[in-house]
């Protein structure tokens, strides 16, 4: 189990999370942040100062977002655990789900 990163974060990548993440485990994409299921500990630093509310455990994931699970561990099957995302920086790729939406406005 991990944390998940969901839909309101799409077009966003407001990085407050990032900042807040002891262990370097949330990697940067085009569109969206991910948090990687192999290198996250669990300890939740990243989900109360997210603006949006886009990051939740794993079993939280509200139903109309759940393709983000599948996402999120899609998003590592090439990538596989660099051991910590500011050694590597942004990443020049998506998740299919999230690269098959429409660009976003700042909604949020």
């Amino acid at each position: 189990m991990t944390y998940i990163i969901a839909e309101p974060c799409v077009d966003l990548l407001d990085k407050a999370c990032i900042e807040e993440c002891p262990v370097d485990c949330i990697y940067e994409g085009n569109r969206m942040l991910y948090i990687h299921p192999d290198e996250c500990v669990d300890c939740g630093a990243c989900e109360p100062v997210c603006p949006v509310e886009a990051i939740f455990y794993e079993d939280d994931v509200p139903a109309q977002w759940k393709d983000y699970v599948t996402a999120n561990y899609e998003f590592f099957e090439d990538l596989g655990s660099p051991g910590g995302a500011s050694k590597i920086g942004k990443i020049e790729k998506d998740a299919g789900v999230v690269a098959g939406l429409a660009p976003r406005e700042a909604e949020h």
